[in-house]
């Protein structure tokens, strides 16, 4: 099993944006995200431990200015967050505890109805060609051919 986890060095790779995101709880500029139009395969992984939490094929657009997932593959939290006058539910990355954004219950119907509104600065993309190499090789059966 991979070990997961927050570590130093991981931190210090950060850009300042990742940074404020993941270990601030920031939100990044809505459109300004580098995977909001990414319609590659692959997964999306916590850029700070590497634990995998989406899979392309639960992308879609839902027009909020950040990636949206229906459902994570694993290794997220939620937790009630009520800042900013409202009542949310923040999802971090399970080992890394690393703030990724938000869920929401306004996704696809068919789908489950939820919307994970998630920032690009709290993750890395893993194309689908790389995800054996990578270590990831367990999660391409979430992830579809194209």
């Amino acid at each position: 099993m991979t070990d997961y986890r927050k570590t130093p060095e991981a931190l210090a790779r950060l850009t300042p944006e990742q940074f404020r995101v993941t270990q601030q709880s920031g939100t990044e500029r809505p459109g300004s995200g580098e995977y909001l139009h990414n319609h590659e395969a692959g997964i999306y992984v916590d850029v700070v431990s590497g634990e995998p939490l989406f899979a392309s094929s639960d992308k879609f657009e839902s027009g909020c200015g950040w990636p949206s997932f229906t459902r994570p593959i694993a290794n997220v939290t939620e937790l009630r967050d009520t800042t900013h006058g409202m009542i949310r539910t923040e999802v971090r990355s399970a080992h890394g505890d690393s703030h990724l954004g938000h869920v929401f219950e306004d996704g696809p119907r068919d789908r489950g109805g939820l919307r994970y509104c998630i920032n690009s600065a709290s993750l890395r993309f893993v194309p689908r060609e790389d995800m054996v190499a990578q270590g990831y090789g367990d999660y391409l059966d979430q992830v579809e051919d194209i």
